[in-house]
Formats: structure tokens, C-alpha cells, sequence
């Protein structure tokens, strides 16, 4: 449970303490979910339990492109992200 609210401030806190310039809110947020995607990936922590029951039996049953997709659409991260967490299991 402490690293669900680690996770959550981390966010929170570069937003905060993050100079402003000229870069849109937008593009801020973007650069901060990419960062949290990689600390979640990174400490392996499921954010739907269910989805990750269907990407053991995807890599299971050999259709490691599938669960890759799947991956990407349920976390939102990047192709190299989701290939090389896909291999991990």
C-alpha cells in the first residue's frame, strides 16, 4: 500500500515543483506519465489483475505479439516498454 501513495506523489510532486516555461501543461503531463509507466513497469506493480492473468496465458501459449499489445493498451506504455516486459515474463 506505501508504494501505491509513493507512486502517486511522485506525479504530484514533479507537477508542483517543476519550473514553468514555455512548455504546455499537456507535454508536462506527458513527460510525468511516461516517468510513472517506467517506475511501475520497473517495480512490477499490476495495476489490473486481470489483464495480467491474460498476458501469462498469451506468453504461455507462444502469442508473445498479442500479449504485447495487450500490454500496451492496458499500461499505455511504449513498444520497447512493453516488448521487453512481455520477455520478463
Amino acid at each position: 500500500m506505501d508504494t501505491y501513495w509513493f507512486l502517486c506523489f511522485i506525479p504530484l510532486a514533479y507537477i508542483i515543483f517543476s519550473r514553468t516555461g514555455s512548455q504546455s501543461v499537456d507535454m508536462r503531463l506527458q513527460r510525468v506519465e511516461k516517468k510513472l509507466n517506467a517506475i511501475i513497469s520497473h517495480l512490477g506493480v499490476v495495476m489490473n489483475p486481470g489483464v495480467d492473468a491474460q498476458l501469462l496465458e498469451l506468453v504461455r501459449a507462444g502469442q508473445k505479439i498479442q500479449a504485447i499489445k495487450l500490454y500496451r493498451e492496458s499500461s499505455g506504455v511504449g513498444l520497447k516498454e512493453a516488448k521487453d516486459f512481455v520477455e520478463s515474463l
